[in-house]
């Protein structure tokens, strides 16, 4: 399990060092050509105040390159579906942190003080969706191995 949870980790710097080089200081693909879905039932489920092409894409990208073992090994199971989508909201969550802490424009505090405005809900220091990402991610990931 440390074997995958370090790749998860690993996956999730390399996304974000990869999205600061397209997003630059303006998260959440402000300033990319993209379409943006606002005020649906999407953006209340996801807790975000607008859902893009960009986002959608890469994480079908995401998904389908976290599936690949899965189709390489031509085996498939619950405990491997749990594995493959666990860890991917983990990545997530690890990956929106890293972008923040290897920005070179962004401050750690101004992430702490609740300073983007792409993040609608916060609960304590984080956004909303770090946690139930966590939870549900680290509960699959544990099933998985069990």
């Amino acid at each position: 399990m440390s074997i995958f949870l370090g790749f998860i980790v690993l996956v999730a710097a390399l996304l974000a060092l990869l999205e600061i080089q397209i997003e630059g200081r303006e998260g959440w693909a402000k300033n990319l050509p993209t379409w943006r879905l606002r005020g649906t039932w999407l953006n209340r489920l996801l807790g975000r105040q607008e859902f893009t092409g960009y986002h959608l894409h890469l994480n079908l990208l995401m998904l389908a390159l976290f599936h690949l073992p899965v189709v390489v090994l031509g085996e498939w199971s619950w405990a491997l579906e749990a594995r493959v989508l666990g860890g991917m909201m983990v990545m997530s969550v690890i990956e929106d942190f890293l972008w923040f802490v290897f920005n070179p424009r962004w401050k750690l505090r101004e992430f702490f003080a609740h300073q983007v405005p792409w993040h609608q809900l916060w609960v304590g220091p984080f956004p909303g969706f770090y946690y139930t990402g966590l939870i549900i991610g680290w509960w699959l990931i544990y099933w998985s191995y069990r």
